[in-house]
C-alpha cells in the first residue's frame, strides 16, 4: 500500500520562510519516504500512514519559531497501490498531453 500525503509545513513569520522550510524538507530524509517539494508544498509517499504520521511529525517539529502552521492532506488508498507519479499520469493520460508545467 502507498499512503500519498500533501504536507505544508512553514513559520508563522513576516520575513522569508525558505530557510526553515528547508529545515522540515530536511528532516524528511530520515523517514523511508520519497517526497516532491513545490511552490505550495510536499508531496510524500509511504508505504504506511506510521511512517508517514512520523515523518511529518519530525517536519512541524524542525521548524524553529514561535508559531508553527501545518496542513496534511492524506489519500490512504487502502483497496489499491497507486503512486503519486501514476495519478499525474492518468490525468494527463485524459488531457491527451503533458500537463503545463515548468519543467
Amino acid at each position: 500500500m502507498t499512503v500519498i500525503g500533501f504536507l505544508s509545513v512553514a513559520p508563522v513569520i513576516e520575513d522569508s520562510m525558505s530557510g526553515e522550510v528547508a529545515k522540515a524538507v530536511d528532516a524528511l530524509e530520515a523517514f523511508d519516504v520519497e517526497y516532491e517539494t513545490t511552490p505550495m508544498g510536499t508531496t510524500i509517499e509511504a508505504d504506511d500512514t506510521d511512517e508517514l504520521f512520523a515523518a511529518v511529525q519530525a517536519a512541524h517539529e524542525a521548524v524553529e519559531a514561535d508559531r508553527v502552521s501545518t496542513v496534511l492532506k492524506i489519500d490512504d488508498k487502502r483497496a489499491s497501490d497507486q503512486s503519486a507519479r501514476e495519478k499525474v499520469d492518468a490525468v494527463e493520460e485524459h488531457l491527451g498531453r503533458a500537463a503545463s508545467s515548468d519543467d
